[in-house]
């Protein structure tokens, strides 16, 4: 691999949901001497790497790699984050692999889990494993995920034809590190659009706070999420969260209401004042038409104190602090119209009633590993791939 070419590239989602495999430009593929069905090293945070197939996509940009959310938490890194891209030619094929499922996932399954699961799974490919790294296999609308205990003599082999594969002993136990069960961007559904927006004002300022220094613009402080009850606020701003490795407070409105005078106001300027300490980090206000409501309408001294609170909170960020403030509601117009001014709560972002596809989207996420009935069609045969992947 010549030393004149960067083999550090941007992460970004795979065409193809494949955990064996990661995408290049082709460009890019011949510039570091790299032919398709390769393996690779692919280095990421946390002294975490894998090793992986490479393919070429006509679609991905020549500064990103493309791989799919397992990869991604293999090497602990999310869409965004930079990796690096190593020759990995001392592979060998394994004699022997041990591999367990994941005790979660396997509830309620009854059949074989080699037959049916891992047997077809290596019979696709040739595929390479490291010792430590979990996998997902699918099987109809049933997912097992599965982790690599031990391998040959070296820390990763390719599973061949001819492979033993040990799959004996007690299911391993999710560790939170290792899991894939925190919330990211994978598993919110049917707000494309509203997630694209949010990433621009929340996601870019936090972590490339560089390119608005550059060309002297001041980012967003406050975004404003309104829609109906359920649509999906709450969830979009937790994987945005993290998805930047950001530090998340919550505050939910209607819980930092109290009698004693001065608390509420207290307990919101400890949220903020935290939220500086531990940049970059992300103030997500639940309900906001709770404690701010319009302070002409109000009857309660509290909820004028809190407003004014909030406002001299808002006003006090530092443009530069790394904070950024998002508040959700599904009565905008409830909320007192001087915290939607700039400077503040300046942008809006409506998360509405998802469409048929963004229906599917939803229904495909909660249902991924689920067990279903035999007679029980896969959605996904009713729609091209394309439509898919299509975010209204």
């Amino acid at each position: 691999m010549s030393n004149q070419v960067s083999n550090r590239f941007v992460v970004d989602k795979a065409i193809r949901d494949d955990n064996s495999v990661i995408f290049l430009h082709p460009e890019t593929m011949k510039k570091l001497q790299l032919f398709r069905c390769d393996t690779i090293l692919v280095k990421g945070k946390k002294r975490k790497n894998t090793v992986c197939i490479v393919d070429a996509d006509d679609t991905c940009e020549e500064p990103k790699i493309g791989m799919n959310e397992v990869v991604r938490s293999n090497l602990r890194v999310r869409v965004g984050d930079v990796v690096s891209v190593h020759q990995c030619a001392d592979v060998k094929y394994g004699k022997r692999v041990h591999i367990l499922p994941v005790d979660d996932t396997i509830e309620g399954i009854t059949e074989d889990l080699f037959d049916a699961y891992l047997k077809p799974y290596f019979l696709e490919t040739y595929r390479p494993v490291r010792k430590g790294d979990l996998f997902l296999v699918r099987r109809e609308m049933r997912s097992v995920e599965f982790k690599v205990i031990e391998t040959d003599n070296a820390e990763y082999c390719i599973v061949a034809p001819d492979t033993e594969i040990y799959l004996e002993g007690e299911p391993v136990k999710r560790k939170g590190e290792n899991g894939l069960d925190e919330v990211g961007y994978d598993d919110v559904g049917g707000v494309g659009k509203q997630m694209a927006q949010i990433r621009e004002l929340v996601e870019l300022p936090l972590k490339h706070p560089q390119l608005f220094e550059s060309i002297g613009v001041k980012p967003p402080k406050g975004t404003l999420l309104y829609g109906p009850p359920g649509s999906g606020k709450t969830l979009l701003t937790r994987a945005v969260a993290n998805e930047t490795v950001a530090f998340f407070f919550c505050i939910n409105g209607p819980e930092i209401m109290s009698k004693v005078a001065g608390e509420s106001e207290s307990n919101l300027r400890k949220v903020f004042e935290e939220a500086e300490k531990y940049a970059p980090s992300i103030i997500f206000i639940d309900d906001i038409d709770s404690i701010a409501p319009k302070r002409e309408k109000t009857q309660g001294e509290i909820e004028t104190r809190i407003v004014s609170q909030l406002l001299k909170l808002m006003d006090g960020l530092n443009s530069h602090a790394h904070v950024k403030v998002i508040g959700a509601t599904n009565q905008p117009n409830s909320i007192d119209p001087a915290l939607r001014r700039f400077g503040r709560f300046d942008t809006e972002i409506e998360v509405g009633i998802p469409d048929e596809v963004g229906r599917l989207e939803v229904l495909r996420i909660h249902t991924k590993k689920m067990k279903l009935a035999e007679d029980v069609q896969d959605c996904s045969f009713c729609f091209p791939s394309s439509l898919l992947s299509f975010s209204p």
